[in-house]
């Protein structure tokens, strides 16, 4: 039998810890069922299988953006090089009316597929495979079903605040 050890391990440490294990930056875009455009930023996004393809990322159920991701069947990675923290900080954002508002856009795509944001280091197209709950988060898998490789340039990384390579 596990321990619950959840009284002993207070929010705040727990976050704390967490964030000093560097991560990269990615925003997960999506489209609404009305076409409207949806975006996060996440450091919670990890691949998952090679065969078949499959990525996660986890979405706290209180965010603002919950909604759209619990109910779209498909969803983009993007992924941010290390001049993009802009971007980063838009949409991690609370309140705003349209987190794409001025943002640029890969526009060589059908407008029914998930929003790309141009200049990233990456990009991942993905079929909802499965949501399964994980404490105050829902964990999102996506079948990958396209990837494109964008800007040739170093990551945006967070490691209790954002960070950059040091190079050699």
């Amino acid at each position: 039998m596990t321990q619950d050890n959840s009284e002993t391990v207070s929010e705040s440490d727990f976050r704390a810890l967490c964030g000093r294990f560097a991560t990269g930056v990615a925003v997960i875009t999506a489209r609404r069922h009305d076409g409207r455009q949806e975006g996060v930023t996440v450091n919670s996004f990890t691949s998952l299988s090679l065969k078949p393809p499959l990525v996660l990322f986890c979405l706290d159920y209180d965010a603002g953006t919950f909604p759209a991701f619990d109910k779209t069947r498909h969803f983009a990675v993007n992924i941010l090089g290390v001049d993009q923290q802009g971007i980063s900080d838009r949409f991690a954002g609370v309140g705003l009316e349209d987190r794409f508002d001025g943002v640029d856009l890969v526009t060589d795509r059908d407008e029914t597929l998930p929003p790309l944001i141009a200049g990233c280091l990456g990009y991942l197209t993905c079929e909802v495979e499965a949501r399964h709950p994980g404490g105050d988060h829902r964990i999102i898998v996506g079948r990958v079903q396209e990837i494109m490789f964008g800007e040739d340039a170093d990551p945006l990384l967070y490691f209790g605040g954002y960070r950059k390579i040091a190079k050699n």
